[in-house]
């Protein structure tokens, strides 16, 4: 059984100020409000509506917290780059975007999600590069593989793993398509070891986050 199948949703939270207590260890999911977090998340879960997903995209306007166990949890961030939403509310996403990420001492890995079709957009990059500059880890993580044939994802994701060498920092790039489970094994290596988790489904000897 895979860890993430425990996933269980906790809150939602307008700011940092309402997520609970600051401790144990996070890893954050972000990207465009179009880039499938939703379907992603509930593909690595293995549960259909965990994260909630909409034909409009950006409706995730809070930061929702799921909880593996009392020391980890999946922290689902806003959409940002392309929600139909006023000027004001789209500000105030931000902002509580902005403060989670650098604010957030048990944060420990941020996971970028971005359409393999089109990746790397300048507010991605904003990211990774705030992201690298903070020591922190990045997964980029190019959903929708299940678009491309297999040459063209291959060549993307080449692309992309030369592309983020420029970033000079921990990035490492997979192909992931919630549709298909293309990279599932991938992703749940690099949370493993961002969560401390052994990478065999063994959990009888798990020890407590750090």
């Amino acid at each position: 059984m895979s860890h993430y199948s425990h996933a269980k949703f906790v809150l939602s939270a307008p700011d940092i100020r309402h997520l609970g207590a600051d401790q144990g260890v996070e890893v954050a999911f972000a990207g465009r409000s179009n880039a499938g977090k939703s379907s992603a998340l509930n593909r690595i879960t293995r549960q259909k509506g965990l994260a909630r997903t909409s034909k409009t995209p950006g409706r995730t306007q809070l930061i929702n917290v799921f909880e593996l166990d009392t020391d980890r949890r999946l922290i689902d961030l806003p959409g940002y780059g392309f929600a139909q939403v006023p000027v004001e509310m789209k500000k105030k996403w931000q902002r509580a975007l902005g403060e989670y990420l650098q604010q957030r001492k048990s944060l420990k890995g941020l996971v970028v999600l971005m359409d393999i079709r089109h990746p790397f957009k300048d507010l991605d990059q904003e990211l990774i590069h705030w992201a690298v500059n903070s020591k922190l880890p990045v997964l980029a993580l190019l959903t929708k593989a299940d678009k491309l044939k297999s040459g063209q994802r291959k060549a993307q994701l080449l692309m992309a793993r030369e592309a983020s060498l420029a970033f000079c920092g921990d990035v490492t790039v997979h192909a992931f398509s919630s549709l298909t489970g293309v990279g599932l094994e991938n992703v749940e290596q690099v949370l493993n070891q961002w969560f401390g988790l052994p990478s065999k489904q063994d959990t009888s000897n798990i020890a407590p986050a750090s």
